[in-house]
């Protein structure tokens, strides 16, 4: 189950990858605003926390889908208009890295996800409280080393092709073999 090191490291990975890396002027605010865009859809565990005590009780039920995943999307391809310090992101940018943490949850976790909300609904059964969410989230990390590791792997990986193709086309078209 990916904690939200996990979810971010797989958006900054999608981010890397997927899209054309921006100038910006901060590049931590850059590495922030992707990571709360790939934890975003697990805002029903704190408000299952704040309404009901149960981390569980909203849990992968309407963030987990589509509809929020757009919602957001659009939602977060605008934020940048209410701040200078928040990153100018496109909509598909910001709603493929939400998906990421659906995708993420889909593959690799046995639980549903309710991807088609309001079509379907699937909530995650048990009890998490106060207690076990913090645990989870601040103790537990180490469970997201492998996603970690693979994302960084998968980032370097995308590095050497570009440099390898670089080198490739220059190499082209100075005459050189």
């Amino acid at each position: 189950m990916p904690l939200p090191l996990g979810h971010a490291a797989i958006g900054l990975a999608v981010q890397d990858v997927c899209f054309r890396d921006n100038s910006v002027s901060n590049r931590w605010t850059w590495v922030l605003f992707i990571a709360i865009l790939a934890n975003l859809p697990d805002m029903d565990v704190l408000m299952g926390l704040l309404f009901q005590g149960n981390g569980n009780a909203y849990h992968r039920g309407p963030t987990h889908g589509l509809v929020f995943t757009l919602l957001m999307g659009f939602l977060a391809s605008n934020a940048w208009r209410l701040s200078i310090h928040i990153p100018r992101m496109n909509f598909l940018a910001c709603a493929v890295i939400i998906i990421s943490h659906v995708m993420a949850d889909f593959f690799l976790t046995s639980s549903a996800v309710s991807f088609f909300w309001p079509l379907e609904v699937h909530w995650t059964a048990g009890y998490k409280g106060w207690r076990d969410v913090i645990s989870l989230v601040f103790l537990s990390g180490f469970r997201d080393v492998g996603i970690i590791i693979t994302c960084c792997i998968i980032m370097i990986l995308k590095r050497v092709v570009i440099q390898t193709r670089y080198h490739a086309f220059r190499d082209s078209r100075s005459g050189q073999v």
